[in-house]
């Protein structure tokens, strides 16, 4: 849903998948900031697809400045370790939290914010929308042993405390949505969006530079985007990003419906699952192979621990570098994936270099450079149904003015992600209808110029 924040003069809005018992984020596209504009035009029924800006491009409002290579490089890795604790997080508060459906703590990390999207709100573009309605008590998200709200004299309301001591409450409601169709096409209309009207907050600072409306979710929550756009988009929605260059991450075209592109060729397809109520897209990973040799790990090693102190594997596109769990059940699965890495790139000669970063995020198997090396092995993730083989080319990072490349995988300790980097150049479909994740790999650089002068 989305949360507005109301001034005395404007309307800032915070999208979020807020509810009691849930979290005030998107769980595969995770984190998308939203600009309250408020515009209306014609629906589009058939299909939609709109724009997602990284948070450090030129065009982004959190763009941080000129970075070099390096400092770009180590903030995915950042972005990375924020996102997953964040998750973790989300995990231990749900198993502390007290027993009132009115208090319930969430970590709230702006870090792990990735990628930007402009949707337009309410109708006409003033502050008092014709559009708006408050959403009655005798909805199910208000009413019922399932509720997401509470009814309070006689409005459908909600109650946020985050870990950071900021509080935000209010309304929920509804709002008419436009979404910019990036083909130039008719922009998709959605005119009974569930959002949240909030009129009381305290040390709340969601922005620092007051640039941020909000994050929207695309997780399995009842109230997230794609869960309220289920019967228009086919339950659908899809992605291809381009390679990392430099550091540099490109705009993501986000496709639903029938703007998902088809393709003749073997679709992977593995079923995704939810875990201890929690909305992420797990996975089950059954192995890992580097180049042609499995690892065999034994059954359930990356299942989630039955108490919810670990999680499973999860695909998440807002965790820039892959994260395995040291923590796994009955081996630490990511210093048996590092050694037998380091097996591979010890036989080629290679001397082994310390990255020293200057921060916490600093990835722990390098080597200093060759001139134009390309033997890095590929990764495969053996998931139920369905092999995920990382290009070789992803499987390391270069830092060029240091003269070093390093793995991209991160330790973790509360779970396990299938993070960007290992996500480039692959099509990833999210299938609702059969609870599924589709992938095949393809040319991302032609979905990013699709729509472009």
């Amino acid at each position: 849903m989305l949360d507005c924040l109301r001034g005395s003069s404007s309307f800032t809005c915070k999208m979020s998948s807020l509810m009691i018992q849930s979290f005030p984020v998107a769980t595969l596209i995770l984190c998308l900031v939203i600009f309250s504009k408020f515009h209306f035009s014609t629906s589009k029924s058939s299909g939609f697809s709109f724009k997602l800006i990284p948070r450090d491009s030129p065009g982004s409002p959190l763009y941080p400045g000129n970075l070099t290579r390096f400092e770009r490089i180590q903030r995915l890795a950042k972005f990375s370790h924020a996102r997953v604790n964040y998750v973790t997080s989300l995990s231990t508060t749900t198993r502390n939290a007290t027993v009132n459906p009115d208090n319930f703590f969430l970590g709230l990390i702006r870090d792990h914010w990735f990628y930007i999207a402009a949707v337009d709100i309410g109708i006409p573009a003033k502050q008092a929308s014709s559009s708006y309605r408050k959403l009655p008590c005798y909805h199910p998200f208000c009413s019922g042993e399932n509720k997401l709200y509470q009814c309070v004299n006689d409005e459908c309301v909600y109650t946020t405390q985050y870990l950071t001591g900021s509080v935000t409450s209010g309304v929920a409601s509804l709002e008419s949505f436009r979404f910019h169709d990036f083909n130039g096409g008719p922009n998709f209309i959605s005119s009974s969006m569930i959002f949240g009207c909030s009129n009381d907050n305290h040390n709340f600072k969601f922005s620092e530079r007051g640039m941020i409306s909000g994050i929207m979710g695309f997780s399995l929550s009842p109230d997230s985007l794609v869960s309220q756009l289920a019967y228009h988009i086919n339950r659908r929605f899809s992605y291809c990003m381009s390679p990392f260059s430099e550091g540099i991450v490109y705009p993501l075209n986000l496709r639903f419906g029938e703007d998902i592109p088809s393709h003749i060729g073997n679709v992977q397809t593995t079923p995704f699952y939810m875990l201890h109520n929690q909305y992420f897209y797990m996975l089950n990973l059954l192995d890992i192979s580097i180049n042609s040799r499995r690892m065999n790990f034994p059954a359930g090693t990356f299942q989630g621990a039955p108490d919810g102190s670990t999680l499973g594997f999860f695909i998440d596109s807002g965790a820039p570098i892959t994260v395995i769990n040291q923590r796994t059940n009955f081996v630490n699965a990511y210093a048996a994936v590092m050694q037998l890495l380091q097996i591979h790139y010890d036989s080629l000669g290679l001397e082994r270099t310390v990255h020293s970063s200057g921060s916490e995020e600093k990835y722990e198997l390098c080597y200093k450079d060759k001139p134009v090396f390309q033997q890095h092995p590929t990764i495969t993730y053996h998931f139920e149904g369905a092999d995920y083989t990382v290009n070789s080319k992803f499987t390391g990072i270069h830092f060029v003015e240091q003269g070093y490349f390093c793995v991209t995988i991160l330790p973790g300790t509360g779970g396990s992600v299938l993070g960007a980097y290992h996500q480039q150049n692959m099509r990833i479909i999210h299938d609702g209808n059969i609870n599924s994740i589709q992938f095949y790999p393809e040319n991302c650089v032609d979905d990013h110029t699709i729509g472009e002068d």
